[in-house]
């Protein structure tokens, strides 16, 4: 099975820019998108945690991946998030995304419904059963407090081919293995959390959801190449120095910190939507140390 090259690589799970009146701005999303595919990203994630996705009006949704296709053309693939609060409404930004030209798909469960694998399974099936284009699936019950097992996924690659991926976020590195025991190269193995991307390459995973790239994009492809041809051990002196930001990544203000990073290196605004503020007092502080220092440490690459 001949699967889509756009599941191997650094693959932003691209950030959402807000103006000063908290519109999406459509004229900076363009442009950021170009910029981490001039760095040698292979693809872009929009409506995604970190696109804060959950705040999104549907048409706003639509509008972001209309910009996006756009604005890449046939440089890249953009593989919207697909979650809604229902199954009907991920169905049907499934097959408006395939309309506006998505190459791919990723799926996530509900944003607020945790149940048993018979509900969630049937959610899944539906979006899947919606589309034509490859699809990733997102395991996230760190986020999402719903928990695809290797045995669950496993059950869904056998019934839809178009089931391509994975993108596990679950904490436990001992997932990439699981999945392999029972489907080996069947699935592309793509790593969700920015802190294990050395970990998971070095355990079978081609490709990278990632996060700080959206501040740091040279320095978080050059990581990854590392990994992937040379090993852990050469990767670990740039991994080292860009940790610290990379944890940044599993915290619940990701998104604030991530745009702070985007901020301070000059792609992008710490603008969010609320609930979310920006960070501020001692907390702010301690990210600026981190991200300051990794500034003034910042490696050629």
């Amino acid at each position: 099975m001949t699967k889509a090259s756009f599941w191997r690589g650094v693959v932003p799970a691209i950030t959402t820019p807000f103006d000063e009146h908290g519109a999406v701005d459509h004229a900076f999303l363009a442009a950021h998108a170009n910029a981490l595919i001039d760095a040698g990203c292979t693809g872009i994630v929009p409506l995604g945690s970190l696109g804060e996705g959950a705040t999104l009006a549907f048409d706003e949704k639509l509008a972001i991946v209309k910009t996006l296709v756009q604005a890449i053309g046939h440089r890249a693939a953009v593989i919207p998030g697909i979650a809604a609060l229902s199954t009907a409404e991920a169905v049907r930004l499934a097959q408006a995304s395939e309309q506006l030209g998505a190459r791919g798909l990723m799926a996530l469960p509900p944003y607020v419904y945790s149940t048993d694998w018979r509900e969630m399974g049937a959610h899944m099936r539906a979006v899947l059963r919606a589309t034509k284009l490859p699809v990733l699936l997102y395991n996230n019950p760190v986020a999402y407090k719903t928990d695809f097992t290797p045995e669950h996924i496993a059950e869904l690659a056998g019934e839809f081919p178009l089931l391509e991926a994975v993108k596990e976020s679950s904490c436990d590195i001992r997932r990439f293995a699981g999945i392999q025991a029972l489907l080996g190269d069947r699935l592309d193995l793509m790593v969700g959390m920015d802190d294990a991307i050395v970990e998971g390459v070095s355990m079978g995973a081609v490709g990278w959801i990632a996060g700080v790239v959206n501040a740091f994009p040279a320095e978080s492809v050059r990581l990854y190449e590392i990994a992937r041809s040379q090993g852990s051990a050469a990767a670990m002196g740039l991994y080292a120095w860009l940790l610290p930001l990379l944890r940044m990544d599993t915290v619940p203000k990701f998104v604030q910190l991530i745009k702070l990073m985007q901020e301070r290196v000059g792609l992008g605004s710490e603008r969010v939507r609320a609930p979310r503020l920006v960070v501020q007092g001692a907390e702010r502080d301690a990210a600026l140390k981190v991200i300051d220092h990794a500034i003034a440490t910042r490696p050629t690459v």
